[in-house]
């Protein structure tokens, strides 16, 4: 674009709001790589609007006639995800009665835009390497390559080198996917955007449901919801909103009022687990599995050190001046430090006993500590994906990007939790 009319122009056409230059650069970039074919990879946390990026780059190209369509990768179930990608044949498997022509096939000459390509399983990624450097594909239950000329457009919220060196993402596909990469800001780092956002989604909320007078924000509230951190971004504040203009009986919306809600100046508060780590309120997103496997880490570790704490309870204490609590050995797991006990030569014979019964003791409690964590972590997960539920009116997707969790692995945990909707 040449001018900031051009700027505004585009805003208005997708209803975007906000002033912020990395927001801008975001938008002119998508306009000037638009009339290319470069694959194109939008990074930025949940709820800040990726979704409307790729819509931009497929209205201002050459193929704004042909098929634009969006799917979200880590909604479709694992085994099914090829087949939804690439199609399938008659007979491939058990419930494939007739062909399937998939995504590929169906958004040829048009524009594709993978959401979540981070939760893409690897064997999936290889096949869609291969479609971005041949343009070929395979169907599920096929021999034959087809061909297809859709243009590529993808998302994700997720660390990619991050998950590139854990090995849940493929190096080469990464460096494919983003020969263009557009970032977008975070809704905490647009300042003065998050009250212009609640202007409109006030607005449009009172238009929608005919409600006579849309909710307003005192100047103190408005500090308020400058101020907040905002970790679920544009989602989490469309939803806040939304329920003010419904559920609040005044329109004048205080701080008081926001604190109900648990929006509050300078708040560090993070949705699901986060603040187990301290994450700072510019991380990415929450990962469930690596604080599950944290907490194993931890006790394995720890019935080690106990287990080397019994062998010692078992060797010649004769040689020794002083004997340390196991408190200390454990690293203050136990809260009921014992002191360190000299020995004598009168002492000496009763020591064995003492000090077994110590170790056994403070063995016990620290195990009895380390389960009930474990249970603690459990309980917690379990809590906070039931309050992300609600919050989303059990609207699945908005809950997963809400946790910073892809909608199948929700589902998994709803189900492992025994969770009701």
């Amino acid at each position: 674009m040449k001018n900031n009319v051009d700027l505004q122009q585009m805003k208005l056409r997708y209803g975007i709001v906000g002033r912020d230059e990395a927001l801008d650069e975001a938008i002119k970039t998508a306009v000037l790589v638009a009339r290319t074919d470069l694959s194109v990879l939008i990074q930025g946390e949940s709820g800040v609007g990726k979704e409307v990026i790729p819509r931009i780059i497929h209205d201002n190209s050459l193929r704004k006639n042909k098929r634009y369509i969006a799917i979200n990768c880590g909604s479709i179930p694992e085994g099914t995800i090829d087949s939804e990608l690439f199609g399938h044949e008659k007979g491939a498997f058990t419930s494939a009665i007739g062909e399937h022509e998939g995504y590929f096939g169906a958004a040829d000459g048009g524009t594709l835009f993978l959401d979540e390509v981070g939760e893409l399983p690897l064997s999936t990624q290889a096949r869609l390497l291969r479609v971005l450097e041949t343009g070929e594909y395979i169907r599920v239950g096929s021999n034959e390559p087809r061909h297809t000329n859709a243009r590529i457009v993808a998302a994700t919220n997720v660390d990619i080198p991050n998950a590139i060196r854990e090995g849940r993402f493929r190096e080469d596909l990464y460096y494919r996917l983003c020969t263009i990469n557009i970032k977008m800001p975070p809704l905490r780092e647009r300042r003065g955007d998050a009250v212009l956002l609640f202007k409109k989604f006030a607005l449009d909320t009172a238009t929608k449901f005919n409600i006579p007078e849309p909710v307003r924000l005192t100047p103190e509230a408005e500090e308020v919801v400058n101020s907040y951190k905002w970790p679920g971004n544009i989602r989490q504040l469309r939803n806040i909103t939304e329920q003010l203009s419904i559920l609040s009986q005044e329109r004048l919306i205080t701080p008081q009022t926001l604190a109900k809600y648990n929006i509050v100046p300078n708040s560090n508060m993070e949705t699901g687990l986060a603040t187990l780590n301290n994450k700072s309120a510019s991380s990415e997103h929450h990962d469930y599995e690596n604080e599950i496997k944290w907490l194993a880490h931890a006790v394995i570790e720890l019935r080690n050190e106990v287990n080397e704490l019994k062998k010692m309870a078992g060797t010649d204490v004769t040689a020794s001046t002083n004997v340390p609590s196991v408190s200390t050995q454990v690293k203050n797991v136990s809260p009921q430090a014992q002191p360190t006990l000299p020995v004598t030569a009168r002492t000496i014979t009763t020591m064995d006993s003492t000090r077994n019964n110590q170790v056994d003791d403070e063995i016990q409690t620290a195990e009895e500590i380390v389960e009930a964590e474990s249970l603690n972590l459990f309980d917690m997960e379990r809590k906070n994906i039931i309050k992300a539920l609600q919050r989303n009116h059990y609207r699945r997707k908005a809950a997963a990007e809400e946790l910073g969790i892809s909608e199948r692995t929700l589902y998994r945990k709803i189900k492992d939790y025994g969770i009701e909707e």
